[in-house]
């Protein structure tokens, strides 16, 4: 199969579990760009920003539409999380490839286990303005390390701390992901010549029109099925990147 049909191919796939669970889908990203296009790690956590930030601005305008977005609390995370993105980005330009694809698997891992979990925490009754900025900023650096949205960490977050119901988290957490995306991309303007626009925006351009049939998607099936369906394949994706840096 040629590296575009499978660009393709994955670009839908993720933009499909964007578009549907308002994050998760970008966690694909890496590695679907190391090991089905043989991007280099710090390559393919660039390449991912990229097409994080195009396919999150589409989702959010579709989200925005409906009035699922709360811009006041998302405004706080996304502010709170602007300064650790950009400085986790310029970090992780330095790092080995191996320390960068061990931390991808290992966080990859935890949001399936966290998937799977059922939510059992109760809303505040009021948002905590402290609380809300350190998740916020906690979120803000794993998308610049990793190269990934974090809406797997946004949208519980958003539940528990902040106290939105759980189709409007969705969509407050794409505001997020924008934000956080573009923050850590700035970090790494100039410091990638090997990417490869060529199977980016075929990438990018699937996953744009996933995300709308994902947000289409949202309402026929319900969240829980689609988040643990998406859990299972997460958690076997961070366990064979994690043995192919361990042997």
């Amino acid at each position: 199969m040629s590296a575009l049909i499978l660009a393709l191919v994955a670009g839908a796939v993720i933009g499909l579990s964007l578009g549907a669970l308002g994050g998760g889908g970008s966690v694909l990203a890496v590695p679907a760009l190391i090991y089905l296009l043989d991007f280099t790690p710090v390559a393919a956590t660039t390449a991912s920003l990229i097409i994080v930030t195009a396919t999150s601005l589409t989702a959010l305008f579709a989200h925005a539409r409906d009035g699922n977005v709360a811009w006041k609390a998302g405004a706080l995370f996304a502010v709170a999380g602007i300064v650790p993105a950009f400085l986790a980005g310029a970090v992780a330009g330095d790092l080995p490839a191996g320390v960068l694809t061990g931390a991808f698997a290992v966080v990859a891992g935890l949001a399936a286990v966290r998937m799977l979990r059922p939510s059992g925490a109760a809303r505040p009754d009021s948002v905590r303005p402290l609380k809300a900025a350190g998740a916020g900023a906690g979120l803000g650096a794993v998308t610049g390390f990793l190269g990934v949205g974090g809406g797997f960490l946004a949208v519980p977050a958003l539940v528990s701390v902040v106290g939105l119901r759980m189709r409007q988290a969705v969509g407050t957490s794409l505001l997020v992901i924008s934000v956080n995306s573009l923050a850590a991309l700035a970090a790494r303007t100039g410091s990638n010549g090997d990417l490869r626009w060529g199977l980016i925006g075929p990438f990018a351009g699937a996953a744009i029109l996933g995300a709308w049939d994902g947000k289409r998607l949202a309402t026929k099936v319900t969240g829980t099925t689609l988040q643990r369906i998406f859990a299972f394949v997460l958690l076997g994706v961070a366990a064979f990147m994690l043995s192919d840096v361990l042997l």
